[in-house]
């Protein structure tokens, strides 16, 4: 019985991406495309999502333009494709506080939060060194840790203090301290009868592609390369890819990069009508495809 139907939806992508942003140490290898998705779950009565993208407004719309991404699409449309609104979003699992990833909280008026706690401690740290230091918040738009302050106000923030398992039924928050970001997590879906063959492991941005799950040589031993940006430690990076591996049940394939655009080429996908992208991983009993 397969609880949860998941689909990996993009929102927006970056045309020309620098390879060596994808896989650490990958320099002179030009560009590609980067996606930027979410990954809604449907399914034991429930809508929840991992990530929630970024607002096309204020300093969301400003750090778009720096890395010119293109393309962006609302919540209320993107979510269409399945049939689903942004207010019937019950939960929503925020791998990281990056702007792409946690920058539209604002969408989703109904939903609960969850985060580590620690990723929100030091992402107000990170804000209030001195300005020699502010490479650290790159990617971070300070208006988003502070929305996600004010939803602790309003009682729709969780902090997970590490591991968290049956966050909903089935699905488990797995905390990354100190890769990506300070506190990033991943989330599995145990999506069949116990086996870790029936598992998804949704990655946030631990790994971009399926190249730091194998490396970048088909003729070479597989190796783990670790992504091209982490304020923590590429060996924590690595070691925490091998377990995301493990609870996929050793199957590369069941760790979902959400930034990989192959992933058009390994499960069932189409395009819409605006040049976007939706990957259908699973469908839960009883659920119609929306990409057939």
């Amino acid at each position: 019985m397969t609880q949860y139907s998941i689909w990996v939806l993009e929102y927006a992508y970056v045309a020309n991406y620098h390879v060596s942003g994808i896989v650490y140490g990958a320099h002179n290898q030009g560009f590609r495309k980067l996606p930027y998705c979410y990954v809604l779950i449907k399914g034991n009565g429930t809508v929840a999502m991992v990530d929630v993208g970024y607002n096309e407004k204020d300093v969301g719309a400003e750090m778009a333009r720096k890395f010119n991404v293109e393309a962006w699409q609302s919540p209320a449309a993107i979510l269409a494709q399945c049939d689903v609104t942004p207010e019937q979003v019950e939960h929503v699992f925020l791998t990281h506080a990056h702007f792409d990833h946690m920058g539209n909280t604002d969408a989703f008026p109904q939903a609960k939060f969850y985060i580590q706690e620690k990723e929100v401690a030091k992402w107000v740290w990170a804000m209030a060194l001195d300005q020699r230091f502010r490479w650290l918040n790159l990617a971070t738009d300070p208006h988003d840790v502070l929305r996600v302050v004010d939803l602790a106000r309003q009682g729709r923030l969780v902090c997970l203090d590490g591991d968290r398992t049956d966050v909903l039924p089935g699905i488990d928050c797995r905390a990354a301290y100190d890769t990506h970001t300070w506190g990033s997590m991943f989330v599995t879906v145990r999506n069949g009868a116990g086996s870790r063959s029936d598992n998804w492991v949704l990655a946030g941005d631990l790994v971009y592609s399926f190249e730091n799950l194998v490396g970048q040589d088909p003729e070479a031993p597989p190796q783990y390369i670790p992504v091209g940006l982490g304020v923590g430690s590429q060996t924590n990076l690595i070691f925490t890819t091998d377990r995301m591996v493990q609870e996929g049940g050793g199957d590369v394939e069941r760790v979902i990069p959400i930034h990989e655009e192959g992933l058009r080429d390994r499960f069932p996908s189409r395009i819409n009508a605006n040049g976007l992208r939706i990957t259908e991983l699973a469908l839960a009993d009883g659920e119609r495809s929306r990409v057939a």
